[in-house]
């Protein structure tokens, strides 16, 4: 370690908390990200993760899973406040340890006080083993395991392979999705001391939500799929029927896609663990109260009409966010970056099925892999209107030949805030809905 590093390590840790502060701000100014304050700080405090999270009463609620981590962590972070509890989350979405002590440094006072009695954190499936190496979680989210980013994560059996790391590490309990046989797995061999609870859908809408497994004709089973104290039993439209303890109950959500209704039932699932005084009408209440996380299915006024966001980045997210998709007219947008953190593997737009685009067409299709994405539908004889590599004149021209139309754009992470950013700050499009 170089001497100037090895003097700052000795540093008291008001002294890194400052340290972190002041990265963070010029970090701001000069318009970066906010990861490289939690970089300094991991390599200069290795214990500052475990110290900082160590302070919280209620402990670390954990979640992970290819699917779904920030629209989860929204709603269990939304139910916990509405149960009266200060939540520390990682709301810019960063779901690596770095992102997470970006944010504690923001949080803490120059004390290195945390002001917060419970923890609710996202955390991709590989830097969660590192994270439980450090702090381990009294509650567990298990949502899902699908090919996503292969480059990175390999098969899906070696993700699978990385939560049971991590559910081995959880002192309290593990929240499982029963549907997924991969996931459904990871309570074998739970220790005594752990409590293992499930969410699901009900059996007459299983064929909505097929597992990863399921698509690619896989044999992963679960030896008996166990009863769930949270089940998905209906929806129409955005009012939304579950069952919690068997009993039914309905409410009327913000956040569409109905794979997100899914979400719902593993956020109940878990804070109902978390806060079992709570009954289920003060849950669904809250519920219903939030809004979608950024860039997840998140609409915005344009022009008297609504542009919806859908960030799409694997085979299944995306089958399911066509799938869930209004029968309207909406002109869509594809854009597909293969940036590092979209994944540079974009070879599952192959396992994705376009037909359901065929009726309307494609009106403009972007990003830096937008002819790799017109093929695709090519194959499908999905009909294109533009191809427009540039996401800036893609999205201009996309609003402007499309007035009197709902828009929606289905895009991959990074070009989801490239977009975002362009349609809040150039193309000054109103506020969120």
């Amino acid at each position: 370690m170089p001497i100037a590093a090895i003097i700052v390590s000795s540093m008291p840790k008001t002294h890194t908390v400052l340290l972190g502060k002041t990265l963070r701000r010029l970090s701001r100014l000069r318009g970066g990200g906010s990861a490289l304050p939690g970089l300094v700080v991991e390599r200069l405090d290795p214990t500052f993760l475990a110290d900082a999270l160590g302070q919280l009463p209620h402990g670390v609620v954990l979640i992970s899973g290819t699917n779904g981590k920030t629209t989860t962590t929204k709603m269990i972070t939304g139910l916990l406040e509405a149960c009266g509890l200060r939540v520390f989350t990682n709301r810019t979405g960063s779901n690596f340890t770095r992102g997470v002590v970006s944010a504690l440094v923001e949080s803490m006072d120059r004390r290195g006080h945390l002001p917060f009695d419970i923890a609710v954190l996202e955390l991709d499936e590989a830097h969660a083993v590192h994270f439980v190496r450090q702090v381990q979680p009294r509650i567990s989210v298990f949502l899902n395991v699908a090919r996503d980013q292969l480059d990175r994560f390999g098969e899906i059996d070696q993700t699978a392979k990385l939560l049971q790391k991590v559910a081995a590490q959880t002192t309290g309990a593990l929240i499982l999705n029963r549907d997924d046989p991969l996931v459904c797995c990871l309570a074998d061999g739970t220790p005594n001391n752990v409590t293992v609870d499930y969410f699901g859908v009900a059996s007459h809408l299983k064929d909505l939500f097929p597992s990863d497994d399921a698509l690619y004709g896989g044999t992963a089973k679960a030896a008996k799929v166990p009863s769930a104290s949270v089940l998905l039993e209906a929806f129409d439209d955005q009012k939304v029927t579950f069952a919690i303890a068997k009993e039914q109950v309905t409410a009327h959500l913000k956040i569409g896609g109905f794979y997100n209704f899914v979400n719902a039932a593993a956020a109940l699932a878990a804070v109902r663990v978390a806060c079992p005084e709570v009954n289920s009408d003060a849950l669904l209440e809250a519920l219903a109260r939030i809004e979608p996380a950024f860039g997840r299915g998140e609409r915005i006024e344009y022009g008297g009409n609504i542009l919806e966001i859908v960030l799409v980045k694997n085979p299944s997210g995306f089958r399911l966010a066509l799938a869930a998709a209004p029968k309207n007219d909406a002109a869509v947008m594809i854009a597909i970056n293969d940036n590092y953190a979209d994944g540079r593997d974009m070879s599952w737009l192959w396992d994705v099925d376009f037909t359901s685009l065929q009726a309307g067409g494609v009106a403009m299709v972007s990003g830096i892999r937008a002819y790799d994405m017109a093929l695709r539908l090519q194959y499908d004889e999905v009909q294109m209107a533009d191809i427009e590599p540039d996401l800036a004149s893609a999205l201009r021209e996309f609003l402007q030949k499309n007035i009197g139309h709902p828009l929606r754009i289905y895009c991959t992470y990074t070009a989801m805030l490239r977009l975002r950013g362009l349609a809040e700050k150039q193309l000054k499009i109103g506020r969120a809905l």
